[in-house]
């Protein structure tokens, strides 16, 4: 029979198990909930079609012949490797187990999302995330090139006309040197901004953080904004310097530099706040990004009426 192909079933595959295990056509179609009769042909025409006798028939039962058990160890094999892959499927299916991309808005501090990435690993530990970092014009980019999965941005981004959840917000803290004068304080106003030298980014999220300054800053004048093409971290070492203040997002304070202490900016209705939101596309079809956007539903509930599934 060399070159001649040989259709084997996985129905042939596991009665031809079963067969092994009771070492009695009987008692195995009787498990299998078939008839004997049907049992004993089936796996006869097994036999035929490899060639090959699997199993000796005796008055005291059916016992695999050394081929039946070369045959029963492989079938097994073959079976566990179909459960494992099917299993895999429905996993993927129900966005259990792939990969899930999320791009960070650059001035997103890391608190709120890191509870909620541990979470989603808690639940779906074979769910892979991939982090992408960038401003609002590469994550929006991103999302409507399907190069991300969902975004997570301050609402002071209007142009994204896809799904939307409102999440959490930050409140703006600024970072000063140890020994500046407005230290003393536990809280600063805008106001007392107006005259300090502010360190920004030229990158996100330096514009976004302009834009506040410029609306919190308009009435009083006096603005000294200097934009450094550097990271925050390099703003921050220049603050320790005594060079200028910068502002960053509350979740940002975590991270210790010498030199540099941070206090709230308050306006007149308490501390000033950035919002956050998560965004993607409705017609995105990764069945990971459910389950994230369940699990940050629970945490930040959208209550307005028109809210509608994802």
């Amino acid at each position: 029979m060399t070159g001649v192909m040989v259709t084997v079933e996985l129905q042939d595959l596991k009665w031809a198990i079963m067969a092994a295990q009771h070492r009695s056509l009987r008692q195995a179609a009787g498990t299998l909930g078939i008839r004997q009769s049907t049992l004993s042909r089936r796996l006869a025409d097994l036999e035929q079609r490899l060639g090959t006798v699997l199993f000796e028939r005796t008055t005291g039962g059916t016992r695999p012949t050394t081929a039946g058990l070369e045959f029963i160890e492989t079938a097994r094999r073959i079976l566990d490797d179909v459960d494992s892959a099917v299993r895999r499927l429905n996993a993927r299916s129900r966005g259990e187990s792939g990969r899930l991309t999320i791009g960070v808005y650059a001035s997103l501090a890391a608190g709120n999302l890191r509870a909620s990435l541990a979470e989603l690993h808690r639940r779906f530990p074979e769910v892979d995330v991939y982090m992408v970092d960038g401003g609002h014009d590469r994550l929006i980019s991103e999302l409507a090139a399907n190069m991300i999965d969902v975004a997570i941005m301050s609402t002071s981004y209007p142009s994204w006309e896809g799904r939307r959840l409102a999440l959490w917000s930050e409140r703006v803290i600024l970072a000063l040197p140890k020994d500046h004068p407005l230290g003393a304080n536990t809280s600063l106003s805008w106001s007392s901004l107006a005259n300090e030298r502010l360190l920004l980014s030229q990158g996100d999220p330096g514009p976004e953080l302009e834009r506040l300054l410029s609306a919190k800053l308009k009435r009083f004048g006096g603005q000294r904004i200097q934009r450094q093409d550097v990271s925050q971290d390099q703003l921050l070492g220049l603050v320790s310097t005594g060079y200028g203040v910068t502002l960053v997002l509350e979740g940002a304070t975590g991270a210790q530099y010498d030199g540099v202490v941070y206090r709230e900016v308050h306006g007149e209705d308490g501390p000033t706040r950035l919002e956050f939101m998560a965004c993607w596309q409705e017609a995105n079809g990764n069945p990971t990004l459910r389950p994230f956007l369940d699990i940050l539903r629970e945490r930040y509930p959208d209550l307005s009426a028109a809210s509608a599934p994802g």
